[in-house]
């Protein structure tokens, strides 16, 4: 099969895995990306995971503990320069440069936590998304773009925070919704607004609006044909729950298939 194959029965599995997932998704964006890249990407997160220390125990150990490997011997973080950059959200890119966004920076503390056996999940802030250990009632929770700071427990920094960590599924739509933003902002990019589109509709729990927005997107590439198939698609999944947004529909892709001529 190919990675975008494996990613859309990876995310249908009964337990998806973020990591593949996230690797999955990485090979969208690297043409030379193959199975050995994806192996070494595994491996490293497997060699930092035999780098904690054994025996921790509760939340607070190991929150100590994983941010002093990955944020300060190895020095994972994040600056405001790397939302500028699409390597920031491929998990290959972040593991090498030690460099990328929130997200995929907890992504790493996820799962070389997990690999060894510990007790962490995902917390999807307002803006922002940071790493909790043991139970989530405690709040041990720290910001792996800051090289794992701790956050306090006040109601400046938490009090918006979800205690229900973010499911793998969530992440990813996440992470696909950040390169999407990239790439609006670059219009010659707008094949990488494609590919995030594309995995984003092949998780099995997505926006319908996606639909829209991919065939906005394939007419504006003009690729009006099927730019037109997708708004009338789009239009019969709307229509029982919102007419007028079906009729505003068909009415574009009749205006698509009319640049044909």
């Amino acid at each position: 099969m190919s990675f975008r194959e494996e990613f859309a029965e990876e995310a249908r599995s009964e337990r998806p895995d973020l990591a593949l997932l996230c690797l999955y998704l990485a090979a969208e964006a690297d043409p030379a990306f193959d199975q050995r890249a994806l192996d070494e990407a595994q491996m490293e997160l497997d060699r930092l995971a035999g780098l904690l220390p054994y025996g921790l125990s509760g939340g607070r150990a190991w929150a100590a503990a994983v941010s002093e490997l990955l944020g300060g011997r190895l020095g994972f973080h994040g600056t405001p320069a790397d939302y500028q950059r699409l390597a920031s959200s491929l998990l290959p890119q972040v593991l090498k440069r030690r460099r990328g966004l929130p997200i995929l920076l907890s992504v790493v503390w996820m799962e070389v936590a997990r690999r060894a056996g510990g007790p962490v999940y995902g917390l999807a802030l307002p803006g922002h998304f940071v790493v909790g250990f043991g139970d989530p009632q405690e709040r041990v929770t720290v910001d792996p773009f800051a090289g794992g700071a701790a956050l306090g427990t006040g109601p400046a920094e938490l009090a918006a925070a979800p205690l229900e960590p973010a499911r793998p599924l969530e992440i990813v739509l996440r992470i696909l919704n950040n390169i999407r933003a990239w790439a609006a902002a670059r219009p010659e990019q707008s094949a990488v607004s494609l590919w995030a589109l594309d995995l984003s509709l092949l998780l099995p729990s997505h926006p319908a609006s996606l639909r829209y927005d991919r065939a906005r997107l394939l007419v504006d590439r003009g690729e009006f044909r099927e730019g037109a198939a997708e708004l009338d698609a789009y239009a019969g999944i709307v229509h029982p729950v919102d007419p007028a947004a079906a009729v505003r529909a068909r009415n574009e892709a009749k205006a698509a298939r009319a640049m044909l001529n």
